[in-house]
């Protein structure tokens, strides 16, 4: 590809009040090591998700996604070299009688070259987009209405990885902070598995995931780095909404050619049994 570019930040989380003008930028970074010119525009979509996985959906429009609208972009197109970065401004104009709550949109990067490349016999236009999503809070009365509907951490798996999941419902008018806290030991010896490294930075271990208004979320997180065969203790701690979920486990890892392997020596224990009673009742007989 040729141009992997990058846009800064990510996300943003932002405060409003109704009536007023809020001045935000962006950064387009054009890599080093980019070999053409990067032209791109800016549009604003709005931002929701679709189901418990949270499928980005930029093209539903809700009472949640009206700051699309508010949002004007100073330069919308333009031009980068390799190796060249570029801020642009935005400017929410929030109206007087705006909603009191969160806001969502995404403000899109995308390529604008009009070229195209030969592609198995086609022509294929060189198009990329990334996103920097707006999480915004309009103040006003606030609604904080979700809780923790599960915290779930397997008891038994055939290999790494092992994935614990979580699940968030947000009935509220505003998005909500789900923190998540993973601990895992070993069973035999209590040696910590992760984080591993006793001075690791406290964060290694614990995330946090924004849950929407009027849906629900479904998080899960894989666990690797794990023994072949044995048993770890798991423990996840979630903080959301005011309230605390404690969930522990001691998980059992076994391969299946570990079982396979058992199988085979249980069965040649019960063959070597049977045979030895079949030539007592022999004996006995003779």
């Amino acid at each position: 590809m040729d141009n992997m570019f990058t846009v800064l930040p990510m996300s943003q989380a932002i405060s409003l009040s109704a009536g007023e003008v809020y001045t935000g930028k962006i950064t387009i970074v054009n890599p080093a090591d980019a070999t053409t010119d990067f032209q791109y525009k800016i549009d604003v979509s709005p931002y929701g998700v679709d189901g418990e996985s949270y499928d980005a959906n930029l093209s539903t429009e809700t009472t949640r996604t009206q700051i699309a609208n508010w949002i004007e972009i100073s330069e919308p197109t333009g031009t980068l070299k390799p190796n060249e970065t570029r801020e642009v401004e935005y400017t929410i104009k929030v109206p007087e009688n705006s909603p009191a709550g969160g806001q969502y949109a995404a403000i899109t990067v995308m390529s604008n070259d009009d070229s195209a490349v030969e592609e198995g016999g086609a022509a294929v236009k060189n198009v990329f987009e990334m996103a920097s999503l707006i999480y915004a809070s309009i103040a006003g009365e606030t609604n904080h209405d979700g809780k923790i509907e599960e915290n779930n951490i397997p008891g038994f798996v055939l290999s790494e990885p092992i994935t614990v999941t979580s699940k968030f419902t947000n009935n509220g008018n505003i998005h909500e902070a789900a923190t998540i806290k993973l601990e895992v030991t070993d069973f035999m010896t209590g040696a910590k598995i992760f984080p591993a490294d006793d001075n690791a930075d406290e964060n290694t271990n614990t995330y946090t995931e924004l849950i929407m208004p009027e849906t629900t979320r479904l998080l899960s997180r894989d666990i690797n780095n794990l023994p072949l065969i044995g048993v770890v203790n798991v423990k996840q701690t979630i903080y959301y909404n005011g309230d605390v979920s404690i969930e522990e486990q001691n998980v059992i890892i076994c391969p299946i050619w570990f079982m396979a392997a058992v199988a085979v020596v249980i069965g040649g224990i019960i063959a070597l049994i049977v045979r030895k009673i079949v030539k007592r009742r022999k004996e006995r007989t003779i």
